[in-house]
């Protein structure tokens, strides 16, 4: 059974849709008396978030742009994928039913394996012209960083059964995992691919340029991995060190952005006037992303962000909804493996902006105590999160155009 690109695609897409569908449950949660599981239906919707539709759709356009497409590396690649299904398919039906237990942990170590063998695949059977390109580097490091994320799961049943989901180390294995998918495996896949983009356009940084510029974001990449520990209060040298990763990151921001505005004009010719503006918002909610990083490295907000449900929440969301979902949704117009059209993406940033601003509003007003939160917040999150639901569908079911 041959599973076409496109399929491929919008498979990813309906684990988007269906990650959104489970979020919006457990915002009804909140609203009404449903019989649910909130913590079950919680562990469905992160893991079909970052292992369905993005890890889905990062590994096919890998696939797409990287990978040599000769008939028996296509064979291979196709069960793979299907095996993969079968994982995230489980996990789908376990993790909301049961939360963590035996099935559903089977399927999500099988995941694990499954990821580890497209690893495998991948530097097997990678362009040799690719090799040298200067996108490499970074798409090589990122699959790097999604298996050293594992470690974290790996290490959770051992705590479990030793120390329990209470201690310490509990927390830290998982956000050691959250950490290297989202700011190693995610970002560092998405910064090569989209330098992939401009080096086919003809927009390059000198070799020197993009080796000093690799090999700082890989030390910015494992010093904030520190940030995840500073709920902690660890020695002041902690603070120091992630202080430093995070600063590197937005020093490498800065110059990005400086040769961006230098090949301004190469750049708007590369992409459409949707998809240069899909480009701008990427950027900006990345800059906003690096900035808070760097502001939570302080003892204080380091503090602020751990105690306040609503500020961590809307921080991965930024990142997940933000950072990741627009930059695929950019690349995928790009690719044409499917086409957006202005309303669509309206209404996606709709969505997104209204719940930030709402989960935002609350985390303030609690830190703060200078306003109190409306008795409807929970109902205007319910709103906004339907508004985000809604975009995620239409993208789905009313594509502009489907790459064939």
């Amino acid at each position: 059974m041959k599973i076409s690109i496109r399929n491929q695609v919008r498979i990813a897409l309906l684990y988007f849709l269906i990650a959104a569908s489970l979020g919006l449950l457990l915002r009804f949660w909140h609203v009404f008396d449903i019989d649910v599981n909130y913590k079950f239906i919680k562990h469905g919707h992160s893991h079909i978030a970052l292992l369905g539709w993005v890890y889905v759709c990062l590994t096919t356009i890998l696939y797409v742009l990287f990978v040599k497409q000769e008939k028996r590396v296509a064979s291979k690649y196709n069960w793979g994928f299907i095996a993969t299904q079968v994982t995230l398919v489980g996990m789908l039906l376990t993790f909301p039913i049961q939360g963590y237990a035996f099935l559903s942990i089977t399927f999500s170590t099988l995941f694990l394996f499954a990821s580890y063998w497209f690893t495998w695949f991948f530097f097997k059977n990678v362009k040799d012209e690719i090799k040298t390109s200067a996108s490499f580097p970074y798409i090589k490091a990122s699959l790097y960083y999604l298996v050293l994320s594992s470690i974290g799961p790996w290490a959770l049943g051992g705590i479990m059964a030793t120390l329990g989901p209470t201690s310490v180390w509990y927390r830290l294995a998982i956000y050691f995992y959250l950490h290297f998918q989202y700011n190693g495996w995610m970002l560092l896949a998405l910064l090569g691919i989209l330098l992939f983009v401009m080096e086919r356009g003809g927009i390059t940084l000198s070799r020197k340029r993009n080796k000093n510029l690799f090999l700082l974001i890989n030390i910015s990449v494992v010093l904030t991995a520190l940030l995840s520990a500073l709920w902690t209060a660890p020695e002041n040298y902690v603070y120091s060190l992630s202080a430093f990763g995070a600063g590197i990151q937005v020093i490498c921001l800065g110059y990005v952005l400086y040769w961006i505005r230098k090949n301004k004009k190469a750049v708007k010719r590369l992409f459409t006037a949707l998809q240069y503006l899909l480009f701008i918002i990427v950027l900006i909610v990345l800059s906003i992303k690096l900035l808070l990083q760097l502001v939570g490295s302080f003892p204080y907000f380091a503090n602020l962000s751990s105690n306040i449900i609503e500020l961590t929440i809307a921080y991965l969301h930024w990142i997940f909804l933000g950072v990741v979902s627009i930059a695929l949704f950019l690349i995928l117009d790009v690719l044409k493996l499917i086409r957006f059209n202005q309303k669509m993406i309206y209404f996606y940033l709709a969505g997104f902006v209204l719940t930030e601003g709402l989960l935002i509003y609350k985390g303030i007003a609690i830190w703060s105590q200078a306003f109190t939160v409306t008795d409807f917040f929970n109902e205007y999150l319910l709103a906004a999160s339907l508004l985000l639901f809604m975009a995620i569908a239409l993208i789905l079911f009313i594509p502009k155009k489907n790459a064939t």
